[in-house]
């Protein structure tokens, strides 16, 4: 519980101060060093899943075009993503709250509830700019093709790393900044000749609204990503599914809110959140539906990079079958690009590139009550009391370690 800047344990009453931005960052890289092989396996099937769903995405936004157009509000694709997301989130609830044992605070009464929503408000922040994001997606596959938007999304990482330096204090060696430098220049290969000549839209050349969109399209979803990630990470002790039911829960009501300000401007009818769906528009919500709950996983129990690296991976897959199902050729400038990025991730990722941890210039520990929790309690609170510059406010002699060793 947080109270005035101080965090307390709800067990053994413990207190510590509120841990920063960096702390949080220097606690989890901490636990990640010594990750267990359950988790390795973890960020691997995540790796997977979100390949997949994140290299179907451009191809199914595509084939839900007709004649170049959307017969369909794309704010209303979103708006039902996010309401199935809200459903799986409650579910999910339901079936976790059966699994409780006795004594556990029950994770569906009013005071969990109120308490996790005051606790998450934080995340409303990032759901206003995922409905950015998501109306954004619709608009560059009218400029691009779906490879072409999967490749410019990759500018991300970049975006990314620079604000994991300057929010949550994450380092990166110069061979992982060289790293990012290799991936946008294998991102300009790609992009070489990829814009149409001669076309407008808005009364401006098609270069200058492209680069306006990419810009926006490159910013918004990082400053979320880095954001949702610290907001996660800092209630580490409530459920996921709380969090992404909050998470959720804003994002259809900013989505509801577009969906109004388009009732305002295009009349009535546009109130119709079903019209000018197919089954290819079916298929989008329930791939994108799967891949924002599989990035809360990424962004709480891994991190921001490995997701957007994960990302890029998936950059072959839709090049692959865009090829296969649109008739869409590969060209040189993709394949030469793509290898690049490869190159790029395999740097980056290179036990060479870490960066050597720091030596905290003190350790936050809890009290001896602590020692009847398990190792798991001890991974919930991680966040809260790992800060290595905090202070421990209780007056116990034995102690501790909260990270798990």
């Amino acid at each position: 519980m947080q109270r005035n800047g101080v965090l307390e344990c709800s067990v053994c009453r413990s207190k510590v101060a509120v841990p920063s931005p960096r702390s949080v960052s220097r606690a989890y890289d901490k636990h990640r060093s010594k990750i267990s092989h359950k988790y390795r396996a973890l960020n691997f099937l995540l790796v997977s899943g979100d390949c997949i769903l994140v290299g179907l995405q451009p191809i199914l936004v595509f084939m839900s075009k007709v004649d170049g157009k959307f017969q369909f509000s794309p704010i209303s694709v979103n708006f039902l993503t996010e309401i199935a997301k809200v459903l799986f989130a409650i579910v999910m609830l339901v079936i976790e709250s059966r699994k409780q044992k006795v004594g556990e605070k029950p994770l569906l009464s009013l005071s969990t509830f109120v308490q996790a929503a005051r606790n998450n408000v934080l995340l409303a922040a990032p759901a206003l700019l995922y409905a950015i994001n998501n109306y954004l997606k619709f608009i560059m596959q009218l400029y691009f093709s779906p490879a072409t938007v999967k490749m410019l999304s990759n500018l991300k990482v970049l975006v990314i790393a620079v604000l994991l330096k300057i929010i949550m204090r994450r380092k990166f060696s110069i061979i992982q900044w060289e790293a990012l430098a290799l991936l946008l220049i294998g991102i300009s290969v790609n992009q070489l000749r990829s814009v149409p000549v001669g076309t407008d839209a808005f009364g401006l050349p098609v270069t200058t609204i492209v680069y306006v969109y990419t810009l926006v399209f490159v910013t918004v979803p990082s400053l979320a990503s880095v954001y949702n990630e610290y907001a996660l990470k800092s209630q580490f002790d409530t459920s996921i599914y709380l969090q992404n039911l909050f998470l959720y829960g804003y994002g259809a009501i900013f989505n509801f809110l577009g969906i109004l300000v388009t009732v305002i401007f295009q009349g009535p009818e546009s109130f119709d959140i079903l019209r000018g769906h197919s089954r290819a528009t079916m298929f989008l919500i329930c791939n994108n539906a799967a891949q924002g709950i599989l990035s809360s996983f990424f962004f709480k129990y891994a991190d921001t990079i490995l997701k957007k690296y994960s990302s890029t991976v998936a950059t072959i897959f839709t090049g692959l079958a865009s090829a296969a199902f649109l008739g869409q050729p590969l060209t040189v400038n993709f394949l030469l690009g793509i290898s690049i990025v490869f190159i790029s991730m395999h740097q980056f990722f290179s036990p060479l590139a870490k960066v050597k941890d720091e030596k905290p210039s003190g350790t936050v520990e809890f009290g001896d009550t602590q020692n009847h929790r398990s190792a798991e309690s001890s991974f919930v609170n991680m966040t809260a009391g790992a800060a290595a510059d905090a202070s421990h406010l209780s007056a116990t002699d034995e102690r501790k370690p909260l990270l798990p060793i």
